[in-house]
């Protein structure tokens, strides 16, 4: 080690010798974000660094509600079983047990290695259930999406049936949040559960006199919105968890500089508006549903008119 090594590798190196050694075993927590910046008097930005390599290394992962852990061993033991036998092992497992990864680490933390690892198998056992990676991870969206079940009966009318379908993939999302980033609106995905929210979607606009075309747009532009807001939500989790600040801890911490770029005079505007702003992902998403919703009765109420 040298002297001229980067802080953030050199405290990252620490950790990792502790893990090495047994000291941090695998589901343990690590040293948060904000434990690193007082303990070695680094930045944050610094602190958050260590945490990032660890997690790319695949040393650790974020679990939600526990913070930053330790990962699983890469090379876990199989289970015990019996001589010459493989524990069993079904697409359902496997998925199951990806999505769980997935939920605590993100995507990055589904290998196949780690999987099989989890699961107490070969890593080419799983290759008896999916072809690869992509078709695990298509499974994973199917099946996280099956989680958020429509009712047989739809609510009456076109703005109640929508508004369920944003709110319970908004749900689902928060659930699950590196699921928008696997859900593509420029190529459609062969995802029955997802194509079932689509057909929902569509559904609901039908007898209100218009084109096919438009019916699509509406469908899409709503699933759209919910999605992009919701790409937001891993990066905020993860933010939490290396801080250890939840968003309105953070922007507390930074009131003061926000404050000095405000009184400089070249954001009149947010400087008025400034100190009546309240904002989350919640809020934003309410908010963007209500005036999209609103928009769509204007224009069904237009295309009603004119198919009268």
């Amino acid at each position: 080690m040298t002297g001229s090594e980067p802080p953030y590798r050199r405290i990252a190196a620490e950790i990792r010798h502790r893990i090495a050694l047994g000291e941090l075993r695998p589901g343990d927590p690590v040293p948060s974000a904000r434990r690193i910046t007082r303990e070695h008097g680094v930045a944050i930005a610094t602190a958050t660094k260590v945490l990032a390599l660890l997690r790319d290394e695949g040393l650790v992962l974020t679990r939600p509600g526990a913070g930053t852990v330790v990962a699983p061993a890469r090379t876990a033991a199989p289970r015990t079983r019996r001589a010459g036998a493989e524990p069993e092992l079904s697409r359902e497992r496997l998925v199951r047990t990806a999505i769980d990864l997935a939920d605590a680490g993100g995507l990055a933390a589904v290998s196949m290695r780690q999987l099989a690892a989890e699961l107490g198998v070969a890593t080419m056992a799983l290759y008896r259930h999916v072809r690869g990676r992509d078709e695990l991870v298509l499974a994973m969206a199917d099946t996280a999406l099956a989680d958020a079940p429509l009712p047989a009966t739809p609510p009456a009318g076109w703005r109640a049936r929508l508004e369920l379908l944003a709110r319970a993939q908004w749900a689902i999302y928060g659930r699950h949040r590196w699921l928008p980033h696997v859900i593509s609106m420029s190529r459609p995905q062969p995802l029955p559960n997802g194509m079932a929210h689509t057909e929902w979607a569509v559904r609901a606009t039908a007898g209100l006199g218009l084109d096919s075309q438009s019916r699509w747009q509406a469908a899409v532009t709503l699933m759209a919105y919910v999605r992009g807001i919701a790409t937001n939500l891993e990066a905020q989790a993860h933010a939490e968890q290396d801080t250890g600040l939840t968003d309105e801890q953070w922007v507390d911490t930074h009131e003061a500089m926000f404050h000095r770029m405000m009184a400089g005079g070249r954001y009149p505007t947010l400087a008025t508006l400034h100190e009546a702003v309240d904002l989350d992902l919640d809020s934003v998403f309410e908010f963007g549903l209500r005036r999209l919703l609103d928009g769509y009765a204007t224009m069904f109420g237009c295309a009603a008119s004119a198919s009268r």
